[in-house]
């Protein structure tokens, strides 16, 4: 698993930098093989949301690969809260429950943020 570390915006002020989650989704595999990106970066009024989806997931939880079929995706998720770290790769047929809600809530606030910055907001 690569580790990658998830840091607040440059634009996030360093009062509040420690106040912040950073979460990143990166999905791989596939059948071309693509790597895809999403991050998410609340505001800190969000946080108590954000908090609760992180520690909804299973991060000690062993998840094997599945080996039945090929080409499937693979999901790498980071989490920065605070100064702790968190990762996990999640199989593509274990994205499930807890797991799912929160990659779809990053990739929905990833693409609000593509949206806003796009109209200038």
């Amino acid at each position: 698993m690569v580790h990658e570390i998830e840091s607040p915006a440059e634009n996030a002020g360093s009062g509040d930098a420690q106040d912040r989650i950073v979460i990143a989704v990166v999905r791989t595999g596939g059948i071309a093989g693509l790597r895809r990106r999403w991050r998410a970066e609340p505001a800190p009024e969000q946080a108590p949301t954000w908090l609760e989806l992180v520690e909804r997931c299973p991060w000690d939880e062993r998840l094997d690969p599945d080996a039945r079929g090929a080409d499937r995706y693979v999901w790498s998720i980071h989490v920065r809260v605070r100064d702790e770290q968190l990762e996990q790769v999640v199989p593509d047929t274990r994205l499930e429950g807890a797991w799912r809600e929160l990659v779809d809530a990053v990739r929905d606030a990833d693409a609000r943020s593509d949206a806003d910055a796009d109209s200038g907001a």
